[in-house]
């Protein structure tokens, strides 16, 4: 039988660096809204120990997708000998700080620990999860979350349930260069909860990858005729919130030809909770 399951995108409605750990790692103050809208993933199990990968985008299909990572690391940490067939249906676009690859890799611990019936916590899984990325533990607990530390230090938050246009300019962004780069700004307050709700928002990382990939910075300029637009995590994706999605549809309906772009709700609970407690393997 096989289990399918979504794999939802997130935004950082604001993104605060900190300051750099000695690790090299950054602290952060960030907001995670959970979409609705993301990858789907389909999980066959295996009696022998094969963890097989295939995706709509071949490139993706490497052993060091985050995807394989996960399910080895679930293997080695439970001792478990079963394997499983996965199929990748990718949506969301690669180096648009929508958080896809770690969403791919949350859902992953998620499906093969109810299908292996490992009965691990959804804390234990978080655990795991942050060996894999500082993403993928807000994907494994499921809900959209303030978040401190590199961002595994999560709170839950109720967040009011907005209409969002989301655009990804024809470029990739580098995490990895972002977080090095001299120029980032790293010095950002730390705030209280309170005190950045009462705050303009703003993304730390935005002056800088406007600055490099000056593409983005033009479609930021066509989206903000639609109302105030942010970049989401380090880019290279960019969205807007509207009233509702009619309004969102009018604006895609006139999005730049070189991008794409996505409608999506905002959602406190992540999608594949409910697909998971629906599954006969969790019953």
């Amino acid at each position: 039988m096989t289990l399918t399951l979504p794999a939802v995108a997130k935004l950082n409605l604001f993104l605060h660096i900190t300051g750099r750990r000695p690790d090299g790692y950054h602290n952060l103050q960030t907001l995670f809204q959970l979409l609705d809208y993301g990858d789907q993933l389909h999980f066959t199990p295996r009696k022998d120990s094969q963890l097989n990968l295939q995706c709509n985008d071949p490139t993706l299909q490497g052993q060091d997708n985050l995807i394989k990572k996960a399910g080895r690391l679930l293997q080695q940490h439970s001792g478990c000998q079963l394997g499983c067939d996965i199929v990748l249906d990718k949506k969301l676009p690669m180096g648009g700080g929508l958080g896809g690859g770690s969403s791919d890799a949350a859902t992953t611990l998620l499906a093969l620990n109810a299908l292996w019936q490992l009965k691990l916590s959804n804390q234990q899984l978080a655990a795991l999860a942050l060996k894999l990325g500082a993403d993928v533990p807000l994907f494994v607990t499921g809900y959209s979350a303030f978040a401190e530390g590199v961002g595994e230090k999560l709170v839950p938050v109720n967040l009011p349930e907005k209409v969002y246009l989301v655009v990804t300019p024809p470029c990739h962004v580098s995490t990895a260069e972002i977080f090095q780069h001299p120029d980032l700004t790293r010095n950002s307050p730390t705030l209280s909860l309170e005190s950045l709700f009462n705050s303009p928002w703003r993304n730390d990382c935005q002056p800088l990858v406007e600055q490099l990939q000056p593409i983005v910075a033009l479609t930021l300029q066509w989206l903000v005729e639609y109302g105030p637009c942010r970049m989401t995590g380090t880019g290279a994706s960019v969205f807007a919130e509207f009233p509702d999605t009619a309004s969102a549809q009018q604006a895609l309906s006139k999005l730049p030809s070189n991008c794409r772009g996505f409608i999506a709700k905002g959602v406190n609970q992540s999608p594949v909770m409910a697909a998971l407690a629906d599954t006969e393997f969790n019953n």
